[in-house]
């Protein structure tokens, strides 16, 4: 250790518990005061790190929030807590996490509401997209899911825990390379301007399939593993009738506010209070039930009023907010659980496999459904390397397996890996794809809509 680390832990470790001052020091014993001088440097980190990582990012051609996610990790054990175990653990306390946890689950469900209120499934090109989705998503589950139980087969005696049976541990594994990142999907769509185009509502109509499906594969599995399908069915069950009830029920009851916010051209607070609490009620309803509250969120946002007024009014309002203090502490909560002690030379090569395994099932399956729809090589291609940003879902689907006992730290570490390096490769190949005379595919309107062009390759 240097003198420089010697010298911050001995500061940070003098300092009484739950303190960070004199005059925290002089106050009369507050919880409340205490929790929130803990809480405030760990917010203050997050936001500056987020900050420096995605500019990083974006300098690099990246999208941003990958640099968001690598500054959850470098803040984790990995490197922060490596260096200054004290400060770090004084810093990212107990308590602190929770209220991570509270905050980043609040965002990311506000975040995910916000797309589905972007999507525009009413656009002329939606219903001859249906087709193409359907066949996206199908392969780009399917072929993930049977090359990542080929994996799991033959890696199963060096890294599944002996309590977890071959099928579980296959199931797992492949449900986990079929995953890609709808948030984080998300996000790279809105930063490249795509959103509104056939293609980035292909992606995100197929990324919200996939990861339905991938989370009622962890459902069947997790019920499995504690002994009750009756509960999986019954969560399952439970979702399909939310969204039919969001979609076809209360979408109905909200279309006089679409009207009046497309008739005054602007939403109240008394509207934004609504839609605020409905929102939280779904992702509350969601994750009640066993399926994570993004989708709570999402479901609640594709029920909103279809109105392009409406759309800009709630983006305009929330986005911002959101997407700058919401949604980097969701990643840096997730990256803290993230560990890469014990990460040998097996592990190495199992990660290599592992990851050819994810990359290809993704990358072939969903090209090939793009293609075999009708759709040019390029923007196969272009698809194929969306899809195959995994982010900080995975993150979350494996550490729910984790905490279950249904897999052990090495293939946890593994699969982080396979997250972050598929996510980083999305973009660049994303604009290898474009970059083969797709450009002039992205500038043209045909029959009313395949694209925004004026926003299509944005930076």
């Amino acid at each position: 250790m240097t003198s420089t680390q010697a010298l911050v832990e001995t500061l940070y470790l003098h300092l009484p518990e739950g303190t960070v001052g004199a005059a925290a020091q002089a106050a009369p014993v507050n919880k409340d005061l205490q929790l929130t001088l803990q809480f405030l440097p760990a917010l203050v980190i997050i936001v500056v790190a987020s900050g420096l990582c995605g500019r990083l990012a974006v300098l690099l051609r990246q999208p941003r929030v990958l640099g968001e996610m690598v500054a959850g990790i470098l803040l984790g054990p990995t490197l922060f807590g490596a260096l200054l175990p004290g400060v770090h653990a004084q810093i990212f306390t107990p308590e602190v996490k929770s209220i991570l946890y509270l905050l980043g689950t609040v965002g990311l469900t506000l975040y995910m509401f916000l797309v589905g209120v972007g999507i525009d499934h009413g656009h002329p090109s939606a219903g001859k997209s249906a087709r193409t989705v359907s066949s996206v998503a199908a392969f780009g589950i399917a072929l993930p899911v049977l090359l990542g139980a080929g994996c799991a087969v033959a890696f199963y005696d060096s890294l599944s825990r002996p309590n977890v049976s071959v099928v579980e541990f296959a199931l797992f594994l492949g449900g986990a390379l079929s995953i890609t990142a709808f948030p984080m999907l998300a996000r790279i769509v809105y930063e490249r301007g795509i959103e509104h185009t056939r293609l980035g509502r292909i992606a995100l109509l197929s990324a919200s399939v996939d990861d339905a499906v991938a989370w009622c594969i962890l459902a069947v599995l997790s019920a499995i593993h504690m002994g009750s399908s009756e509960h999986a069915l019954m969560t399952i069950g439970l979702a399909a009738l939310f969204a039919v009830v969001m979609l076809f029920g209360v979408a109905r009851l909200l279309r006089p506010l679409g009207r009046r916010v497309e008739r005054t051209g602007e939403m109240g607070w008394d509207a934004l209070f609504l839609v605020v609490a409905l929102v939280l009620l779904s992702g509350y309803f969601t994750d009640y039930i066993g399926i994570y509250s993004v989708f709570g969120g999402f479901i609640a946002g594709a029920a909103m009023p279809r109105s392009l007024a409406f759309r800009q009014a709630i983006q305009s309002r929330m986005m911002e907010a959101v997407s700058v203090l919401l949604l980097p502490v969701f990643f840096v909560y997730s990256g803290l659980n993230t560990n890469f002690e014990g990460f040998g030379w097996g592990g190495i090569m199992a990660f290599v496999i592992i990851l050819a395994a994810g990359f290809i099932g993704k990358y072939v399956g969903c090209a090939t459904a793009m293609r075999v729809t009708g759709f040019s090589w390029r923007e196969s291609a272009a698809m194929g390397a969306l899809m195959n940003a995994r982010g900080l879902m995975i993150l979350i689907f494996i550490n729910i397996g984790l905490a279950e006992g249904m897999i052990n730290q090495t293939v946890f570490a593994i699969l982080v890996l396979v997250a972050v390096v598929t996510t980083g490769a999305a973009l660049p190949l994303y604009r290898w794809s474009i970059s083969l005379g797709f450009e002039q595919e992205l500038k043209s309107i045909e029959n009313g809509g395949d694209i925004v062009p004026q926003l299509a390759i944005k930076d």
